[in-house]
């Protein structure tokens, strides 16, 4: 029995990844995986909340995020990779946690608001999108999680949580942990237009997409307002290349001449994507040969969240009759 601490965490199958989800997240993953024992969850009721009304995608956008995990580098020897609805306590903990959740907390939530807004698009009034948090904390709290991964951003669902842990625990006594932030080292990782890189903004790189695709972007990619002109000076720091460069290039002596063309325009912005290209071929080439091998056999990529299910089961069967128990329920 792995005897280290527990960490969950998951992701939405709405499509393939961005470089966005491997700066911010994967290569995050990658590391922890050698330090605790890892459940990532491949989380298909938390798409179908807002994805519902056409469900003829999630299937096949199961198995591309599974191809980008495993292409960057999760590794199901030292992880349980599973989808969500393949482990039913996901749903049974959701439900005895819904119990004594108070509405007040499902509405304050700012991503939920946040979503309303940009989602404008989907019918979003439903019971189970507000009480996505709920299911949340229950993903993270079916593992007995010491800690879960996250940005800044999703700070506030954790706390949430922590609320619903404590309550849950004041009222049928100790059964779950308060589980700890693991704050992510912040990656910035911005789209093609400047905002942060996101599907629904239409301006990302995707893991999966090859080299050429990817120079088709990057070559068009907003610079620094500044430099309208090839002889106009700019600041790097305001510049959404130079970000992306910050992740791909580790090659200092040439980040130091970079940065000094770009203040005296003795660089031009083609040249300093020409030179960010060359670094993210480089990093990316063997991320992509990995996913192409890995696509060729499904039986396998079936096989391998198979295996993390019935790992992820273990865990979640034994917590269940702890929260039966502590309930007096009759099971």
């Amino acid at each position: 029995m792995d005897e280290r601490k527990r960490i969950f965490s998951a992701m939405r199958p709405t499509g393939k990844l961005h470089y966005g989800h491997m700066a911010g997240a994967l290569f995050n993953w990658v590391k922890l995986q050698n330090e605790y024992n890892c459940f990532w969850g491949i989380a298909d009721w938390h798409a179908m909340m807002s994805d519902y009304a056409d469900t003829s995608r999630i299937k096949d956008n199961c198995y591309e995020i599974l191809l980008d995990w495993l292409a960057v580098g999760v590794d199901p020897e030292k992880s349980a990779i599973f989808v969500q609805s393949h482990v039913k306590q996901h749903a049974e903990i959701h439900l005895a946690l819904s119990m004594i959740t108070p509405l007040g907390w499902l509405q304050r939530c700012p991503t939920y608001k946040e979503q309303i807004l940009n989602l404008q698009n989907k019918d979003l009034s439903t019971y189970a999108f507000l009480g996505y948090p709920t299911l949340m904390a229950g993903d993270i709290l079916l593992y007995r999680s010491w800690a879960v991964p996250v940005g800044e951003d999703q700070s506030a669902h954790l706390e949430l949580t922590r609320e619903i842990v404590r309550r849950f625990n004041g009222f049928y006594g100790e059964v779950f942990p308060e589980p700890e932030t693991l704050l992510t080292p912040a990656a910035k990782m911005p789209g093609l237009d400047g905002r942060k890189m996101s599907k629904s903004y239409g301006n990302s790189l995707d893991i999966a997409e090859d080299m050429d695709t990817v120079w088709n972007k990057l070559r068009t990619m907003v610079t620094d307002p500044a430099r309208e002109r090839r002889t106009d000076k700019g600041t790097p720091e305001k510049c959404p290349v130079w970000d992306i460069h910050k992740f791909f290039n580790k090659n200092a002596e040439e980040m130091a001449e970079l940065h000094e063309g770009c203040l005296t325009a003795g660089c031009g912005c083609v040249d300093c994507k020409k030179k960010l290209m060359a670094h993210v071929a480089e990093m990316m080439d063997p991320i992509q040969k990995r996913r192409a091998e890995l696509a060729k056999n499904r039986d396998d990529l079936t096989q391998i969240l198979e295996e993390g299910a019935k790992r992820a089961r273990v865990v979640a069967e034994a917590t269940m009759e702890k929260v039966y128990t502590a309930m007096k329920m009759l099971h």
